[in-house]
């Protein structure tokens, strides 16, 4: 991603607009973008510097180019490579020893005179001989450890111009929402994969039903929990809320950025509208709007099977079956009046027990008091949340559907769990899902 020293946007009537390549306005930009490809293909052994300085010259005579944007090009093209490392400081010693040897030359001119005698070019030779190597190999890797004298090894590249240009048009997007103060996607299809996407990224959302839409019918619906597979139904709008980086102790920043890495995962979702709030420089609020209208174009694969290594772990342990519990990756999406809730697993046993499991990322007041509320609203639902030991508070008081893991989440308490729920159900108990009490807000 871009940096936001390299970000450009515009802020008119309240509108936060991202600056953005047009075929209309820049179709010239095409070839400009073949150029600078062509540099870094070529440019193999090359110093980071001196591609930087060739993908400058590109735009000496073009009027339409900011600073900023030549040097969002610059970094998209290092992201697709690969430079020279040291990390094994071979460099930083080198200058050790080349310097202490040259000091003893010290001072180093041009040209040698009776009060100055020692000729850079000699004390180079010198230096060289003693160290038994060419000048010309110890100059490449003098500043091997700084980032402009790092050389080009490898350039994974782009697939054509048009694919640079529009990778450029979506990080300066992405640029807008670092400090989004808050997001809310508005989705009428594709709601599963956005809120997988979501996940991937770490991100605390709420999930309303807009109440704009028509009475929840048709297939995949039944009751008044009303459950959709996939938000299909073409009259029913989903708005997911995502809380912003304030809310998150100690994440702020990073969970700013994951904002920005979400959205090229949204952008390969259909259905969809974007709109953030974020500040501008003079301090007033400004609305960052966008939808899959727009037609920004994700660089992104389809995500991967499991949200989260700890997921993965779980699930390859429990296997597809395990003492008569099936486990069902992705269970249904749950509806209560407008809520609605999508379990990260569901379990269900050969006598049609059902058991949904919720393995929460962050634990913060907010969002628990939000899964508090959840858990109230789907309470004929029995639900297990199992939660990291290292985001649980000091003082945070546990209930017996919350399950605690360090690092993988283990099979015993699961098992045990279920287990006791499947038999609470058998004796036709009704059981009330007891929640985290209020000394774990606090």
């Amino acid at each position: 991603m871009l940096t936001s020293a390299q970000s450009i946007v515009e802020y008119k009537a309240g509108r936060a607009i991202p600056d953005r390549l047009t075929q209309q306005t820049h179709r010239h930009y095409l070839d400009h973008a073949e150029k600078m490809l062509a540099i870094y293909r070529d440019g193999l052994g090359q110093q980071r510097r001196f591609l930087h300085r060739q993908v400058e010259d590109i735009f000496v005579d073009e009027p339409d180019c900011p600073l900023r944007r030549i040097e969002a090009f610059c970094k998209l093209l290092d992201d697709a490579s690969v430079f020279q490392a040291d990390a094994a400081g071979r460099a930083a010693k080198l200058r050790l020893e080349v310097f202490s040897r040259a000091a003893r030359l010290h001072p180093l001119v041009q040209e040698p005179d009776r009060l100055f005698e020692h000729e850079e070019k000699a004390a180079k030779r010198q230096v060289a001989e003693e160290l038994g190597t060419p000048w010309d190999v110890i100059r490449q890797c003098l500043y091997a450890d700084v980032m402009a004298y790092q050389q080009l090894e490898q350039f994974t590249g782009y697939p054509d111009a048009a694919a640079f240009l529009s990778r450029y048009n979506v990080a300066q997007l992405q640029t807008c929402l670092y400090r989004a103060e808050s997001m809310t996607v508005t989705a009428t299809r594709d709601l599963k994969t956005i809120v997988r996407y979501a996940k991937l990224a770490k991100l605390l959302h709420e999930i309303t039903r807009s109440m704009g839409g028509s009475p929840m019918t048709g297939p995949g619906i039944h009751g008044p929990d009303a459950r959709a597979t996939d938000g299909r139904d073409a009259h029913t709008t989903y708005r997911i809320t995502f809380s912003g980086p304030a809310s998150v102790l100690h994440e702020t920043r990073r969970y700013g950025v994951n904002f920005a890495r979400f959205l090229p995962a949204l952008l390969a979702c259909r259905g969809w509208t974007l709109e953030a709030a974020v500040p501008t420089p003079w301090k007033t609020p400004a609305k960052l709007i966008v939808s899959a209208a727009d037609r920004f174009t994700s660089h992104l694969p389809p995500p991967e099977e499991f949200d989260s290594t700890v997921e993965e772990a779980f699930a390859t342990k429990f296997g597809p079956t395990r003492d008569g519990w099936r486990l069902i990756r992705e269970g249904d999406i749950l509806h209560e009046h407008q809520k609605t809730f999508i379990p990260d697993f569901t379990f269900r046993h050969e006598d049609g027990t059902e058991v949904l499991l919720e393995i929460v990322g962050f634990w913060t007041p907010e969002y628990l008091a939000g899964r508090r509320e959840t858990l109230r609203r789907f309470r004929r639902h029995k639900i297990l949340l199992a939660v990291s030991a290292s985001s649980l508070r000091a003082d945070a008081v546990l209930t017996d559907n919350i399950l605690v893991y360090k690092t993988t989440l283990k099979l015993a308490p699961v098992l045990a769990a279920l287990e006791t729920i499947r038999t609470a159900s058998r004796s036709q108990r009704d059981p009330t899902e007891r929640l985290p009490t209020e000394a774990s807000e606090r």
